[in-house]
């Protein structure tokens, strides 16, 4: 199963502005094309039941040459009743042959409208992307900042519920914000705007996030992919661009549900360690809430790192925590492997 979503949807709904325009075309230039035009009286209304869906179809009468025909409309409607006139566009040749007057215009204007809104969003991303490009090289902001290794902290990332326009943001055991992600603009047709905010470094970075794409296959052969374009790229080839690597496992017969656990490595060294949490990470928060143990929530870490810069670790956490990725490559399969692997070395450290 593959979910409408951010490229897919604006795909999708090209392919729908196109079979619109087609169809509206056809049928206002084409199918009646020699037909002439006369006026019809509805006789009858004939109520077509699907499921819970009715289509009303009109049988009308109408005269060419001193004789009468009659027949049902290929335009149905809601408003139909009988005794109301409408045009009708009959074959002079066969004048049994006859087509009614509908909307089809309609579907000319609707793809039309449909197109122009893919095309302006299409290019307003590209506005954005170009805008956001310069403001990082006027600021000097145009990497991630190096690795910087420094003592050990507990962090906890936290994702705002309850709203479309959610953003992310990773605290210290004070409840500090240390860094953040907000959305500026949401949009339903281009990727949101969102400004990163690296409160320890005084330092803001425009980014653009995409809706989120999910691609089900159901398949022992296929995994699945669950992403979305983080400022143009795929997430996780953005992360491995930059040298990020996540070794991942469920956290079967622990003291929790069935969550997650992750070991990030940048360019092959471990940076950060991190489990899903409930939505309450911080350790009093959830004694408070009656949390027993952890109840993992899509978009809750805790965190156990170093690192000093945490803008690269920030976005990994974000790319977990907008999908539904088990993985770095943002399937599932990877989260299976190394939870195998996990046990494998648990038992043999047993003996």
């Amino acid at each position: 199963m593959i979910s409408l979503r951010g490229p897919k949807l604006k795909i999708f709904f090209g392919i729908m502005a196109v079979i619109s325009l087609v169809a509206g075309v056809y049928f206002t230039f084409f199918q009646i094309r020699g037909f002439e035009e006369t006026t019809a009286t509805i006789i009858d209304v004939v109520a077509d039941h699907t499921g819970e869906d009715i289509t009303y179809w009109p049988i009308v009468e109408y005269t060419v040459d001193g004789i009468t025909y009659t027949g049902q409309s290929d335009r149905s409607g809601p408003s139909y009743s009988v005794g109301q006139t409408t045009t009708i566009y009959y074959d002079p040749q066969n004048p049994e042959v006859f087509h009614g007057s509908g909307h089809s215009v309609y579907f000319i204007v609707v793809g039309a409208v449909i197109l122009v809104v893919i095309v302006v969003s299409s290019i307003r991303e590209r506005k954005d992307q170009k805008e956001n490009e310069e403001y990082r090289k006027a600021t000097g902001h145009t990497g991630y900042a190096p690795h910087e290794e420094g003592e050990e902290r507990e962090l906890y990332f936290l994702t705002d519920l309850g709203t479309p326009k959610y953003g992310h943001r990773i605290e210290d055991g004070y409840r500090r914000v240390l860094y953040e992600a907000k959305m500026t603009k949401f949009s339903l047709t281009m990727p949101y705007k969102f400004d990163f905010t690296d409160h320890e470094h005084g330092i803001t970075t425009p980014h653009l996030v995409g809706h989120e794409e999910q691609t089900q296959w159901g398949s022992a052969l296929l995994d699945n992919h669950n992403t979305f374009d983080f400022d143009g790229v795929d997430v996780w080839k953005h992360l491995r661009q930059n040298g990020i690597s996540v070794d991942t496992n469920y956290t079967v017969g622990e003291a929790t549900l069935v969550g997650m656990k992750y070991r990030i490595l940048r360019d092959g060294v471990e940076i950060a360690r991190a489990e899903q949490t409930s939505q309450y990470p911080h350790e009093d928060d959830a004694s408070q809430h009656k949390v027993a143990g952890a109840l993992p929530v899509r978009g809750f870490f805790r965190i156990w790192t170093g690192e000093q810069n945490l803008d690269l670790l920030f976005v990994t956490l974000m790319a977990f925590a907008r999908t539904e990725a088990g993985d770095d490559r943002g399937g599932n399969y990877g989260a299976i492997l190394g939870t195998i692997k996990n046990q494998k070395n648990a038992k043999q450290y047993d003996r």
